[in-house]
């Protein structure tokens, strides 16, 4: 954890040392922020070869890059996770060609990292070094197209700070100076490497002490890059379409979610300022799907318990990956519930009714829409009248919020009706009626409340417990709660929590099983 913020504080450090101006320690930032966003580009292939591909990640820190060592530690990981007579299969497939398929994956990784640059629109002296950082002072490294002095000076800066960052972590300040000493003159610039070696103390001294993401922050040179407005969304874009590469089954999805999130938002009367929120909590949603492996997310057959607590984790991943900043930290809180059902089954919390708040009702159901529409590893895409129909039986269920649904399925160009079923199938008026019910009410206080005769709410009850299986005022209190028809707040239309006086037809109620239908 903090790998890439902790190595860009060594490689600010180490640019300090070498006497780089301002403007080319801005790009050793930058370079050193992004040289290994593209390696989750090929976490498909990693994964079809080598199991959990974020485990193989860790095989490049342990040995030098193109030694029999590292050769002999990938060749023991091929088919990782698999039966005797499968691994032997893949073991011969990747012998004859997966070797070579990999190599051109690596090579891949920096074309990747400069891509997002360029979206990003950083400097072109940030998009040259990411082009050049997996290179080597050697000329071995990938495409192996450039040699010594030829890498840019920022690439050389922020390769010799990632592996020292990992070796300092495992075995402190004597192995992170025998790595720069050992692989000076091969994989780093030797003179990078002096540089490191006698000041090893200085460069990677209250590591371990700083908030790093503060000290990162406040480290960037120049404050060069500042977004705001669109460059902002574009940006979350970007990021969005990158995560997405992830796996071949989810490309595009982020973007999708947050164009039908937003559009749903609007359906259903929400401020422009709620609807901007849907549109980048959709784009963000996905972020934590990085921390989990593809053996996971690409596997075909069913997933076991333990895979499934990896899957539940990955919108609680989100969240803490946006947390700390101020601009992205409301949308993590948006993000991190959108996997939450209203009958307390989803995850990552698993928070029930009024806990889980609009926005993330309507994104929830919205990623459940979309992620129905496209193909996954266990099965094809499902038809849009199937999507609807099941994300209505989750509402019938108690699982989803009713008017979430309906916003969704409208904004998809499904029919929906304008008066819209609550939970258990009640009516807006049974709804009404439950909700004073459950706030100690008797029928002459509700019929005057409402406008209509006791006779008629002596009706409307006999119907909600019919319903909702309810036969006394506590077990109807109950389902109410569940189904978040009593919040002590509610979302207001210009996207504020504040109090609220009178109940809104909306969720429902029983619990799923672990796995989540939607998941993929």
């Amino acid at each position: 954890m903090e790998h890439v913020l902790r190595q860009c504080l060594i490689a600010l450090r180490l640019a300090e040392r070498i006497g780089l101006d301002e403007s080319e320690r801005a790009v050793v930032y930058y370079t050193a922020l992004l040289v290994n966003v593209g390696c989750h580009a090929d976490a498909h292939e990693q994964a079809k070869w080598f199991g959990d591909d974020i485990a193989l990640k860790a095989v490049k820190y342990r040995h030098e890059l193109r030694g029999v060592g590292m050769t002999a530690a990938s060749m023991r990981l091929v088919g990782s996770g698999n039966p005797p007579l499968h691994r032997f299969r893949v073991g011969l497939e990747f012998a004859f060609s997966g070797h070579r398929e990999m190599d051109d994956v690596v090579a891949s990784h920096a074309a990747v990292a400069r891509a997002l640059a360029e979206q990003l629109e950083l400097p072109d002296e940030v998009r040259a070094a990411l082009g050049g950082s997996y290179e080597q002072w050697d000329g071995r490294g990938w495409p192996g197209e450039l040699e010594g002095e030829e890498v840019p000076i920022a690439a050389r800066v922020a390769q010799l700070a990632e592996f020292v960052e990992v070796a300092h972590r495992v075995g402190g300040v004597p192995a992170a100076r025998e790595l720069a000493r050992r692989r000076g003159g091969r994989q780093f610039d030797p003179a990078l490497a002096d540089v490191l070696c006698a000041d090893a103390d200085t460069i990677l001294d209250g590591l371990d002490a700083v908030g790093t993401w503060d000290a990162v922050i406040e480290a960037e040179p120049a404050l060069a890059v500042v977004l705001s407005g669109e460059r902002f969304d574009a940006a979350l874009l970007a990021i969005a379409t990158f995560v997405d590469l992830k796996s071949p089954y989810t490309l595009g999805h982020a973007r999708a979610v947050s164009d039908l999130a937003a559009q749903a938002g609007a359906e259903a009367g929400a401020s422009e300022s709620t609807v901007r929120s849907l549109r980048r909590a959709g784009l963000v949603q996905g972020l934590g799907r990085l921390g989990v492996s593809n053996s996971i997310w690409d596997k075909r057959g069913p997933l076991g318990a333990g895979e499934w607590e990896r899957v539940r984790i990955h919108p609680y991943l989100t969240e803490r990956m946006l947390c700390q900043s101020e601009a992205l930290a409301p949308l993590g809180a948006i993000a991190v519930q959108h996997r939450e059902h209203l009958d307390g089954s989803g995850y990552p919390r698993g928070l029930a009714g009024p806990a889980i708040s609009r926005p993330a009702r309507i994104l929830g159901a919205a990623d459940a829409y979309q992620a129905m529409r496209e193909p996954r590893p266990h099965r094809p895409p499902r038809s849009a009248d199937e999507a609807a129909a099941t994300l209505r039986a989750d509402v019938r269920a108690g699982r989803r919020d009713a008017e979430a649904v309906e916003a969704v399925l409208g904004a998809a160009g499904h029919r929906v009706a304008r008066r819209r079923e609550g939970p258990a199938g009640l009516t807006p008026r049974e709804v009404e009626v439950l909700t004073l019910l459950a706030q100690g009410m008797s029928n002459k206080e509700t019929a005057r409340r409402l406008v209509i005769s006791p006779k008629t709410v002596a009706n409307h009850i006999e119907h909600i417990y019919a319903k909702i299986g309810a036969s006394t005022r506590a077990t109807a209190s109950l389902f109410a709660m569940q189904q978040g028809l009593l919040p002590v707040e509610r979302f207001a239309r210009d996207g504020r929590l504040t109090p609220s006086a009178s109940p809104a037809c909306s969720e429902p109620s029983p619990r799923t099983p672990l796995a989540d239908p939607h998941w993929g």
